[in-house]
């Protein structure tokens, strides 16, 4: 539903918000108003930081779930995002028009946010309220098997998004794994002109040259990620 919104309706502004009346209608004005102004490609409903969040919501582990993707994104982009999960959104035509929506669930609120970071488009938060689910209503959201989606997500999106980043982790991972290997194997060769380790020498080997295309892929996915930026810029 999202996904076509998005690709098939033309308007000034865009607004997302969860149907499960936890989110007032009446914050709708302060949402789109930046968006209006030209102040803001997103606008983002904070749950979080007046505190209503943690008074209404009952289910337990959100507000741990909600920190340690919040913690995450904005140490990878060296943001201040207080809220990253909300679903009380607004948006403006260029973040609509540039948005490949590819998550199907509840990740796709992170690969907006992510979206946005990348991007270095303009985001704005807004205080609202929040109010716990009616009574009878029950939620999708699985807090287990969603929360550990959102967190896959943020994995592959911080592949896509910052490959350098991502394969030179992998890659230092891979040299301290293959040094621990070799070292042995290199201080007997040296102590009696001979290899016993044979397995240890083969391991070191491998786990070197991991960490070499590991550098090497990450260099050029981000130079691939370039070409793309600059396409999408010009177009």
């Amino acid at each position: 539903m999202l996904r076509s919104m998005f690709r098939d309706i033309d308007a000034d502004c865009y607004v997302v918000v969860d149907g499960d009346l936890t989110y007032p209608a009446t914050f709708v004005h302060e949402l789109i108003e930046p968006v209006i102004q030209g102040n803001a490609n997103m606008v983002i409903g904070d749950r979080l930081s007046n505190g209503t969040y943690t008074d209404e919501n009952k289910r337990a582990f959100h507000d741990l779930g909600n920190n340690l993707v919040k913690n995450t994104i904005n140490f990878l982009y060296k943001s201040d995002v207080k809220d990253i999960m909300t679903g009380y959104r607004a948006f403006d035509p260029l973040f609509v028009k540039t948005m490949p929506v590819m998550s199907p669930g509840f990740e796709i609120e992170t690969e907006m946010t992510i979206h946005a970071l990348d991007k270095r488009l303009n985001v704005k938060e807004v205080p609202i309220d929040y109010q716990d689910r009616p009574e009878g209503s029950e939620s999708k959201l699985n807090t287990y098997s969603d929360g550990f989606k959102v967190l896959r997500k943020i994995f592959t999106l911080f592949k896509e998004y910052k490959p350098l980043s991502f394969f030179t982790i992998w890659s230092v991972l891979f040299l301290v794994l293959g040094l621990a290997a070799g070292i042995p194997v290199i201080v007997e060769f040296v102590q009696t002109q001979f290899v016993e380790k044979v397995p240890s020498a083969i391991l070191a080997v491998g786990l070197i040259v991991l960490s070499v295309l590991s550098l090497i892929c990450g260099s050029f996915w981000t130079r691939l990620r370039r070409v793309r930026r600059s396409s999408m810029r010009l177009s």
